[in-house]
């Protein structure tokens, strides 16, 4: 690592992560979770585009919009804005502002950038087939001491590592 650049303590950086997930259960009564914010930033797309899909009651999307209820106006997606904002700030303030594309030598950027957006698409298939993402499944089950919590978790790192060594030549 450089020594100018200063990332925080992991096993610090877990802490505070369980104490927020504890204390947004505490203030909200709802734990975190990014894909709940992804779903309502959708939702708002589609109220723009197909107003006659989200007004329909049988819609996904019609209970955030229901009695005319903004999709925008929660937590969690103020919560998504902060942490963009906050990883940029830390960004800035570290000296760590760059677009930077790390791949392995013998693939070409297009393929990486390829497998990444595949990759991503189906992270966000996933999340809405298991009606949240591994913050909201995991993390928050297993704040609230949840057998399915932890379950979730073992299978994420354990679908991770297996499928790392098929996958792996696209970033080492």
């Amino acid at each position: 690592m450089d020594g100018n650049k200063k990332y925080m303590n992991p096993y610090l950086a877990g802490v505070l992560l369980g104490m927020l997930i504890v204390l947004s259960f505490f203030l909200s009564r709802e734990g975190l979770g990014a894909s709940g914010a992804f779903k309502r930033m959708v939702t708002k797309a589609q109220t723009v585009l197909m107003p006659s899909h989200v007004e329909n009651p049988e819609s996904n999307a019609h209970k955030y919009v229901a009695d005319g209820k903004d999709p925008m106006k929660n937590r969690l997606v103020f919560m998504v804005m902060g942490m963009f904002v906050g990883g940029f700030i830390s960004g800035a303030v570290h000296n760590r502002l760059k677009i930077k594309l790390q791949h392995n030598p013998k693939i070409k950027s297009r393929t990486r950038i390829i497998a990444a957006v595949v990759g991503g698409v189906f992270f966000g298939i996933g999340a809405s087939f298991a009606r949240g993402c591994t913050s909201g499944s995991g993390l928050n089950g297993m704040g609230t001491l949840a057998t399915s919590g932890f379950v979730v978790v073992a299978f994420i790192f354990g679908t991770g590592y297996l499928f790392a060594y098929f996958f792996r030549k696209l970033w080492l």
